[in-house]
């Protein structure tokens, strides 16, 4: 028997028995569907969490405090220090001192409450430097940002984030306009373009004010002249890792310390950000993607059940084949491209139903949905592979049979 008959009986066999074999496919198809989807939710979080990440800023590093303790012993979380200053963030922008730094923008949040007119919004104002835009790779709407007379003279502007603007006027054009802050008026000078959402920030949701102007008005105190965080844009992405190293010997010169363990202050970069992100959600993958490939295992054992029930069906058919001459080689090969293309039609059927609900689910879910040409290709493969094992027991079975044994049985 050649190839090409093998394959035409082995065709025939399954659609004299179609009931029976689209239950025996599902098995393998959901499964395969469930793989293809679980690598795609995994590799899209992946690359939504590397976008927010990214849309903090371009060559980015971030410097923040350390952690503080109360009199009483009580330890804050990292950040909750005061320990770094504006004084750092001017020297970090030395070219002498840090030659691959291209910019530097501290800044000092506080979440205030804004009101215009009737209309009143809790928002978190940013007090930061004129150079904050081009380090957080932020664009405006419209007007302009802050510019170096404005923290010179700690002048009363402020732009606004898209949502805050809307928020506040009902629309974004806002300019001109003024907001009260903490009972002050602030003129609106520019509102800045949409920028979507970074991790748990809606970079949308914010005002920007020059940083002397919220650590006169809006902190005070012993701490005015104290910042939250210190970002640092680096001249290019290959030398982050030498900013890097520049940033944290300043730091550790200018705080008076000589155990880097011991720093009072941290300094990460996007690609540590994006490395620990990646390396959660990509143990996320494995572990549900193996729990997806049980459901193929099960399929496989409803693949190689419906073969075992067929060869019991089928058992004088194969003492008549063997009568007329058939070789165990043939009659083995038989079972094994039925088994085979039962595996082969749940792979092609699972992976177009995994491509479907990749490309209709991200609407419901919230969360992109990437499809893997390899996942899809490596899933098709792995049910041709479950066709062909789980088929090799029964196929044997099928072949060790006596022909006068089969040709008796009813």
């Amino acid at each position: 028997m050649t190839w090409s008959e093998t394959l035409l009986t082995g065709w025939q066999a399954i659609r004299t028995h179609v009931t029976r074999s689209l239950l025996t496919v599902l098995g393998i198809l959901i499964g395969i569907a469930a793989v293809i989807l679980t690598v795609g939710l995994g590799l899209g979080t992946q690359q939504d969490v590397s976008a927010q990440i990214s849309s903090l800023g371009s060559n980015l590093l971030i410097v923040t405090p350390g952690s503080s303790t109360s009199s009483a012993g009580v330890r804050g979380g990292f950040g909750s220090a005061t320990t770094l200053t504006v004084a750092d963030a001017e020297a970090i922008a030395s070219p002498v001192v840090a030659p691959d730094v291209a910019a530097v923008a501290a800044q000092r949040t506080s979440s205030q409450s804004l009101t215009a007119g009737d209309a009143n919004w809790t928002t978190t104002v940013v007090g930061t430097t004129p150079s904050w835009a081009d380090v957080r790779s932020r664009t405006l709407l419209q007007g302009r940002f802050l510019t170096d007379e404005d923290v010179t003279a700690q002048a009363a502007n402020v732009v606004l984030g898209t949502e805050t603007a809307s928020e506040l006027f009902g629309t974004t054009f806002a300019v001109g306009r003024t907001v009260t802050i903490s009972g002050t008026q602030y003129t609106v000078v520019g509102v800045l373009a949409s920028a979507g959402s970074s991790t748990d920030d809606n970079l949308d949701d914010t005002a920007v004010i020059p940083l002397p102007t919220l650590l006169t008005t809006l902190v005070g105190g012993t701490s005015r002249t104290a910042v939250s965080t210190v970002y640092v844009k680096a001249t290019g992405t290959d030398t982050i890792s030498a900013a890097q190293q520049q940033v944290t010997a300043l730091l550790l010169n200018l705080h008076g310390i000589t155990d880097a363990d011991s720093a009072d202050f941290t300094v990460s970069s996007q690609d540590a950000l994006v490395d620990t992100a990646t390396g959660v959600y990509q143990t996320l993958t494995v572990l549900l993607t193996g729990i997806a490939a049980l459901s193929l295992l099960v399929g496989g054992i409803g693949v190689m059940n419906i073969m075992l029930v067929s060869v019991t069906e089928r058992t004088r058919e194969i003492g008549l084949r063997k009568a007329l001459g058939a070789p165990p080689g043939a009659i083995r090969r038989q079972f094994l491209v039925e088994a085979s293309i039962l595996g082969l039609v749940g792979g092609v059927v699972g992976a177009a139903l995994g491509i479907v609900a990749a490309t209709v689910l991200p609407g419901m879910v919230g969360s992109s949905i990437v499809v893997s040409p390899l996942a899809v290709g490596g899933s098709i493969a792995v049910a041709l592979a479950i066709g062909l094992v789980f088929g090799v027991y029964p196929a044997v079975r099928a072949a060790r049979l006596a022909p006068i044994d089969a040709l008796r049985s009813q």
